[in-house]
């Protein structure tokens, strides 16, 4: 098994760091620099940073932020929402971003993916798929991609869309499942599992982490390479330290 990674995700609305459950209900975390900086110092591996407005504003990602973080920050970092274009992304790498993640944009025209893979490498190509699990017998996908931030259903199968995905040049995968987000009752392992099982590239797990056993039961029952998670770590509830410690002691590879 390769290292896995723990990376905290920084969902950031007018300038500030908020958390929701399932896309909605948006509470105050903190200064996305100051969380950004404590985060490092914890030992993330990464981070993710989500202007979760952006796409259902019809905008850009707002680029403020991002300069600020990137001259603090000392891990790599990826920032998604609303990025539309080659040029959007050039702008971000420009100002000191890792990677650069899109969602609605590569549903809407998935030849993005393809461009912005030649042109910039797949390394730095990161696709958010945010999706929905939908009950047996329904004229619709068991899981299902939404786009819009979870606010507009595709009728898309998620494990074929994701196999495209991958086709296409994408580096990783992040997964999120709307259902779960916010709950802290778990990931979505049947979600995971049927991404992570469908394609070669990373498959980042988001959504629903509550403590420590949800993590582990994302890499090893959801096969997962890695694990994002906000609520828990942006309120206190467990640290950086804690899941890597906690995770090691299971057997599983960590920095």
């Amino acid at each position: 098994m390769k290292v896995v990674r723990i990376i905290p995700c920084l969902d950031v609305k007018d300038g500030r760091v908020v958390k929701g459950v399932k896309f909605v209900n948006l509470r105050d975390a903190r200064d996305p620099v100051e969380a950004a900086v404590a985060y490092c110092q914890q030992g993330a591996d990464e981070l993710v940073f989500l202007d979760i407005a952006a796409t259902v504003e019809g905008r850009g990602t707002k680029l403020e932020w991002v300069k600020k973080v990137a001259e603090k920050v000392t891990v790599p970092f990826a920032v998604g929402g609303g990025i539309r274009t080659i040029d959007e992304m050039a702008a971000l790498f420009m100002l000191g971003a890792t990677k650069v993640s899109i969602n609605t944009a590569a549903v809407k025209d998935p030849n993005l993916i393809h461009k912005a893979s030649r042109r910039f490498g797949r390394g730095r190509l990161v696709v958010a798929i945010d999706g929905r699990k939908n009950p047996p017998g329904a004229d619709l996908p068991r899981l299902e991609v939404l786009i819009r931030g979870g606010q507009e259903a595709t009728g898309m199968n998620i494990v074929d869309w994701a196999k495209m995905v991958a086709d296409l040049g994408a580096g990783e995968i992040l997964l999120t499942s709307k259902d779960a987000d916010g709950t802290k009752a778990g990931y979505d392992i049947e979600m995971t599992k049927a991404v992570a099982e469908a394609v070669s590239i990373p498959v980042i797990a988001s959504g629903g982490a509550g403590k420590l056993e949800h993590l582990y039961k994302a890499i090893i029952e959801g096969e997962a390479s890695a694990v994002l998670a906000a609520s828990i770590f942006h309120f206190g509830e467990i640290t950086i330290p804690q899941a890597k410690k906690y995770l090691k002691e299971k057997g599983i590879p960590v920095k």
